[in-house]
């Protein structure tokens, strides 16, 4: 709790003492420009590490045999709802935890 609280506070803090800042500046495109910037690359830095996640989580790295085929279908099920039902991430969350704990006390599951 105390490693999440002072991981995430240091964020908040930010967004909250600097969103007025920004908003101000949204009219001025030699602050504009730079803020865009930042963005992509926030964006690229979610995707890698969407990437990194998946490839670690689903065993992209070995044979298709082994893939965690069970893992794959509980992230594009919970894709295919959030991006077409526009599901609630919160809910969303539980639901994909609920699923794992399910999937992961099944017998059939094979041994990595």
């Amino acid at each position: 709790l105390a490693a999440t609280f002072f991981t995430f506070l240091p964020s908040f803090v930010f967004i909250l003492a600097g969103g007025p800042l920004v908003e101000a500046t949204r009219d001025n495109l030699r602050l504009t420009a730079p803020l865009t910037a930042i963005t992509a690359a926030v964006v690229g830095v979610i995707v890698s590490l969407a990437a990194f996640f998946a490839l670690h989580v689903f065993h992209l790295d070995l044979a298709p045999a082994r893939w965690d085929w069970m893992a794959i279908a509980i992230a594009a099920a919970a894709a295919f709802a959030l991006l077409r039902y526009q599901a609630s991430t919160i809910r969303l969350i539980i639901a994909c935890a609920v699923a794992g704990l399910v999937v992961s006390y099944l017998p059939i599951r094979p041994a990595l």
